[in-house]
């Protein structure tokens, strides 16, 4: 019974990792897109950026509770910190796990680097300057593995530590 628990609780830890992995390159490309957009808004508006727009703000005492700008900095500020705790946790694993230059490289290619790459092939060859021997089937059982070690350091260790992040994504 433990071992059908265990085997249950990985498979949903793999799943949501892999999910979030997989909407990972889309999530950078909206961010980006919601940050110029709204930088060309308050340019034209204001003449500054919404960090500058902000800071006068702040300096001047305004209450921006409730409002619209409100809301999109909230929005922005989420997202970023979302793509934070992501990067953080796979710099903790290439640096701390046995495998984690290897697991990064396999991460890098499949879901973070900025240009999805065009099919498995070119992944694997790729790969073959951090594994010489690297086949498909090799490929395809490694990055299960990077998956699910990313998935125990992302979801796996989100005690005290971890609250403050967490609890910064919560949307409100």
């Amino acid at each position: 019974m433990k071992y059908e628990n265990k085997k249950k609780d990985e498979d949903t830890l793999f799943h949501n990792t892999e999910v979030l992995l997989k909407n990972y390159r889309d999530v950078v490309w909206s961010l980006e897109v919601a940050v110029h957009r709204v930088n060309q808004n308050f340019y034209q508006e204001y003449g500054r950026d919404i960090e500058g727009f902000l800071e006068l703000t702040y300096e001047a005492g305004l209450d921006l509770n409730g409002t619209e700008i409100e809301a999109q900095t909230k929005t922005i500020a989420r997202s970023r910190n979302m793509l934070r705790m992501i990067d953080c946790s796979v710099d903790l694993l290439r640096t701390k796990h046995k495998n984690g230059e290897l697991y990064y490289w396999i991460l890098y290619y499949t879901y973070l680097s900025p240009q999805e790459m065009q099919n498995i092939d070119e992944i694997v060859e790729k790969l073959r300057d951090y594994m010489k021997d690297i086949s498909r089937s090799t490929y395809f059982r490694k990055k299960n593995e990077a998956v699910l070690e990313l998935g125990r350091v992302l979801w796996g260790y989100t005690s005290r530590e971890c609250l403050n992040i967490v609890q910064l994504l919560e949307i409100k």
